[in-house]
Parts: structure tokens; sequence; C-alpha cells
């Protein structure tokens, strides 16, 4: 193993969930609001694969806009949760540009970049469909569970690399979600198809889940990740 993890922030404390064997493909997952990488190491771990690392950052503490500027975990600033509320701009480049620094570590580590799926609950999902799609590098897919795309009127222009049009898209959300409506979702989902090959993005719904996950919805997420990244 090469590269120091002391050279990319994100890496110096997140939660890794090491391969019961050689580690062939990477799942970088990140986890939403106020919460931290453990949660979802946790969950991972019960549909892990034994030839792939699952890799859980935290996210910084900011003051967050939506939350009374209170200090928290927080991929970047909020200001709403609508699809026409005003956003960090700046806070969500600089977020993806930081995740974008993890995938080429993967990269030199001998992870190749078709090995790697990003994905992300909330926040933390917004965060991986933004960075894939605007990635140079083309990546296996996205776990995009109970979020949205940030900076949505960029898109499709914001892609025109065009390297991930064919990327693969899992997007999961609960219709009873009070927090991002499971219409934002929806929206989200058509707009997906307008950036990348349509019969790429599934959009899964689940009655009566909430702002949260599900046995049924990780099952979902496990034959994702299985599908693309198979054992070799």
């Amino acid at each position: 193993m090469c590269g120091n993890n002391m050279s990319v922030p994100l890496l110096a404390d997140a939660v890794t969930v090491s391969g019961a064997e050689r580690e062939t493909a990477a799942v970088i997952f990140l986890h939403g609001l106020g919460d931290t990488g453990h949660s979802w190491a946790e969950a991972l771990s019960s549909i892990r694969l034994p030839y792939v690392k699952y890799i859980c950052p935290h996210a910084p503490r900011i003051p967050v806009t939506l939350n009374m500027k209170m200090v928290m975990p927080s991929w970047f600033d909020l200001m709403g949760l609508s699809p026409d509320a005003p956003e960090d701009e700046a806070g969500i480049k600089k977020a993806a540009e930081n995740l974008k620094a993890v995938i080429e570590h993967e990269i030199k580590n001998g992870i190749p970049p078709n090995r790697i799926i990003l994905g992300g609950f909330s926040q933390g999902g917004a965060l991986s469909l933004y960075t894939a799609l605007t990635s140079q590098y083309q990546l296996a897919g996205i776990v995009a569970l109970s979020c949205w795309l940030p900076l949505h009127k960029a898109f499709p222009q914001a892609a025109s690399n065009g390297v991930n049009k064919d990327i693969a898209i899992l997007q999961c959300h609960g219709e009873m979600d009070p927090m991002i409506p499971v219409r934002f979702g929806a929206l989200t989902a058509e707009k997906l198809k307008s950036v990348v090959a349509p019969t790429k993005v599934q959009f899964k719904t689940y009655p009566g889940m909430m702002h949260s996950s599900c046995p049924q919805e990780m099952m979902a997420v496990k034959e994702f990740i299985e599908k693309l990244l198979p054992r070799i």
C-alpha cells in the first residue's frame, strides 16, 4: 500500500470496513447531516462483500444555516431543503474536491475507478451524486438514498465531460419522508435522466418509510453493489 492518508483530510479518521480477502473494489459512503461515518459503516457491514473495502468518512463540523447556525457535522452549508432553496455553491464544490481526493487515493492504491461506487444518505447522497457526475473518472455507480442533486440547475452542462453519462444510479426514497419529500426525490430522478442514460437510473420508493433506511432498501443496495462490483 502506498499513499499517505494524512494528505487526504477526509481519510485521516474515516471509518473503514476492510475486506476479508484481497480488496478489488471500494464503496465510499457519506453520512447525512449531524451524523458520523460510524452508523453507515455498521449498516454496510451487514451487507458487506468480502472483496470490497467500505470507506465512511466523517463530515467536518461547520455552522449550518438551516439549524440556526448550530455547529454540526455537515458536508456543506444548508439553507433549505426544497428544489428552489438557495445553495452553498462554494461549499458544495469544495466538498466535492475533498471527496475526489479520496477517489484518487483509492485509484493510486490500485483500485480502478470502474470498481469504485460512491454513495450516501441525505446530504451525503446529494454530495455523492454531484461528485460522481462531475468526476473525471469513469466510476462504477452511485447509491443515492433519501437525497437530491445539488446545484441541479447547472446540469446537464456541469457534467459536460460526459465521462459518467452511462453510470448506474440507484436512488431510494421513503414515501413518508418529512424532511426531503419523496416528490423532491422523483424530480431528482427525472433530472438525472437528462444527465445520464435514462435506463441507468433506478428510483425505488418505500411505503411507510420516513427519513431513514429499511431492510428492503439495504437489500436493494446490496444487490446493486454485487451487480456492479462482481468478484474478479
